[in-house]
């Protein structure tokens, strides 16, 4: 796929985000779990690597060579690399904090539960202000106050954040119809998109259909789409005006939404705020 190998981690998942869709089905499992757990990668071996990502330990030596590099141990050193020049991310802060308390979660009582769902949020919260750009907030933002309506869609999970996003803006006097899909008409709704709107699209992996079918007819009609997910290889990702990549706290396979919804608070404030200025 390339001869010149990444020079940098970011290149490389630059280059990974680029060249996604020519993978064949098992190079891309490597690749969202490169994107998704690089800490994993940068001191895991090609055994436990591939029993996580769920491929054989050959997949990982051809996704190497498909980037570049000679062999998987030359792309390892990226990503040790970058995990020694970076801080812990709060996941790496959760997990050390879980193996020094030296009790299994199974004895924990609902307070010490209830403790480790705090500080999860807490240190996921504070990720968030690292991974989100200012000029994407501000974007969005524009796009919001010029648009005479917003749809939002969200299902399963990703409802929560949907409903507070169409509660928000209603309460700053925005036109909001929340795509809830009642009795299977998302595409009925989404016929009702003026070319003047703009949808807000919130979805989660596994990424729902019903989302992906919604933001297609956006596209089709031309309204630009704000996107909150969690992975920048999201399917929603390439039709995205401006994509917020957001990655949630995690607590025995239970993911939060509160990073989620702290960002939909902001866009929602920050929209009022830009009104109340005009």
């Amino acid at each position: 796929m390339t001869t010149n190998s990444p020079a940098s981690l970011s290149d490389l998942n630059e280059t990974i985000k680029q060249n996604h869709s020519q993978l064949s089905k098992r190079l891309r499992q490597v690749a969202e779990f490169v994107l998704d757990y690089p800490n994993e990668v940068a001191f895991g071996t090609v055994a436990v690597l591939s029993k996580d990502a769920g491929v054989h330990p050959s997949t990982w030596v051809r996704f190497a060579n498909a980037f570049g590099f000679s062999g998987f141990s030359e792309m390892q050193k990226l990503f040790q690399q970058s995990l020694m020049a970076d801080s812990p991310s709060y996941q790496d802060r959760i997990r050390m904090a879980r193996q020094a308390s030296g009790q299994p979660d199974s004895s924990q009582s609902s307070y010490q539960l209830l403790t480790r769902f705090t500080e999860a949020n807490t240190l996921a919260l504070e990720h968030l202000g690292d991974n989100i750009r200012a000029e994407d907030l501000d974007k969005a933002i524009d796009i919001l106050s010029q648009a005479q309506a917003a749809h939002i869609v969200g299902v399963r999970r990703a409802f929560v954040v949907s409903s507070y996003f169409a509660y928000a803006l209603r309460h700053i006097d925005r036109k909001a119809y929340l795509v809830d899909g009642v009795g299977g008409m998302y595409k009925e709704q989404a016929s009702t998109f003026d070319d003047k709107d703009v949808l807000i699209a919130v979805s989660f992996h596994p990424y729902a259909e019903e989302t992906q079918q919604v933001a297609k007819v956006a596209v089709e009609r031309g309204i630009p789409v704000i996107v909150i997910t969690d992975n920048h290889l999201s399917p929603l990702a390439s039709v995205a005006s401006v994509c917020f990549v957001v990655k949630e706290a995690e607590i025995d396979s239970f993911r939060s939404l509160s990073s989620s919804l702290c960002l939909a608070q902001a866009l929602s404030i920050g929209l009022a705020y830009k009104l109340q200025e005009a």
